[in-house]
């Protein structure tokens, strides 16, 4: 693979975390620019990891990962995007600063694994073709983690404007992925 083809990848498994990212930073009060680093470093290491992992396994058995792995990644996302629903219809109208400002480790772990599935698919198939592993998950990890960061930061500026909704919105973003997921590779 060449260096364009590469980037193109990059960005190409990018741009699920950076929708979760945008319902992730709507359903903050004003997130600060550390906590969208953090997340675009959280989502971009696990982004990293994913194709390095599904390399390792398509060098071993890549027909047993690709038979579920858009399962996974579709129960995943609707329960992390569900719970997201859930908690915003819950919610009593409130104030925007009643938000909290930052996501926990875990919640934001999960999420991105779940929409770093693609990723490892990626990584099985790249198993069957001469590329350099490293250089290209350290590629899609990097445009991740770019692309997670901005996310939460145009999150912060929908948040305030969809009020209760950007939670909401954030979750139906989530199971919409998940979604999408499956229904392409059902497609196949």
């Amino acid at each position: 693979m060449n260096l364009y083809a590469t980037l193109i990848l990059a960005f190409a498994m990018s741009m699920d975390a950076f929708a979760a990212a945008i319902g992730k930073g709507a359903s903050l009060h004003r997130p600060s620019l550390k906590e969208a680093l953090r997340t675009g470093l959280i989502f971009g290491v696990i982004e990293a990891l994913t194709p390095l992992v599904g390399w390792a396994i398509g060098l071993a058995a890549s027909k047993y990962v690709m038979a579920w792995d858009h399962w996974v990644a579709f129960g995943l996302l609707l329960i992390l995007g569900g719970r997201m629903v859930v908690e915003g219809i819950r919610k009593k109208e409130c104030r925007p600063e009643d938000a909290p400002q930052s996501h926990g480790f875990w919640l934001l772990a999960c999420t991105a694994v779940a929409t770093s599935l693609d990723a490892m698919a990626v990584g099985v198939g790249l198993a069957f073709l001469q590329v350099n592993i490293v250089t290209t998950a350290l590629a899609i990890g990097a445009s991740t983690m770019i692309m997670a960061t901005l996310g939460i930061l145009l999150g912060r500026f929908l948040g305030p404007v969809m009020g209760k909704w950007a939670e909401i919105f954030g979750g139906v973003v989530l199971i919409g992925i998940g979604c999408s997921i499956l229904f392409e590779h059902l497609g196949k």
